[in-house]
């Protein structure tokens, strides 16, 4: 019973999971959030990770917008704003960058994506302990995704292997979420920026 969510997950991700070379066209990459630095306006190496590779994405024509979804209020600060800064710093235009500021978790993010950013086909970044999860819930959810590893350069080991249990412990909870169906935390109308984001 414990370890049927992480089967359910697994099967559901199995030969979803593809390099940055490798990774399907898509409109749009769906960058999850996660911690801030102390401070409030840096990415920890996390974050960062993933921020690189959607760049990249962007940058190699793999997407035509990136759809940035974390906690505006989270408990390390304003994930989004910081999000979005480093992306502008790092040279990414930023009308090609979109803020969900209520992605307040894996779940929220790809729900909101689908029903209020109208996506319905997306490359998604996070790291792979995290990306097997978000890619079951974001199909189970109406979006077709595929999942692009991020790197966590200065990640110490016990970290990774915290957030890996983390995110095992997680598995009950998304695969409960996904059963009922349950609306987002925070419900707003149809958001036309994304799809202005993209262009013709």
């Amino acid at each position: 019973m414990v370890l049927a969510p992480t089967a359910w997950i697994r099967l559901s991700s199995a030969g979803r999971i593809v390099t940055v070379a490798d990774a399907p066209g898509s409109d749009v990459a769906i960058v999850f959030g996660a911690q801030v630095a102390p401070g409030g306006t840096q990415p920890m190496p996390f974050l960062k990770g993933r921020l690189d590779v959607g760049a990249e994405l962007l940058r190699t024509g793999k997407v035509k917008a990136l759809l940035i979804s974390g906690d505006a209020h989270g408990g390390s600060g304003d994930e989004v704003r910081v999000m979005q800064e480093y992306l502008v710093g790092q040279g990414v235009d930023p009308s090609r960058v979109v803020v969900d500021p209520y992605g307040l978790d894996t779940y929220d993010t790809c729900r909101r994506a689908h029903d209020v950013y109208g996506v319905r086909r997306a490359l998604l970044v996070s790291q792979e302990l995290h990306l097997h999860r978000a890619v079951t819930l974001c199909r189970r959810l109406g979006v077709e995704g595929f999942g692009v590893p991020a790197r966590c350069d200065g990640c110490r080991q016990v970290t990774i292997w915290y957030n890996a249990a983390r995110d095992v412990a997680a598995g009950p909870k998304a695969a409960w979420e996904a059963l009922r169906h349950r609306p987002p935390a925070v419900r707003s109308p149809p958001d036309p920026r994304l799809e202005r984001a993209i262009g013709p």
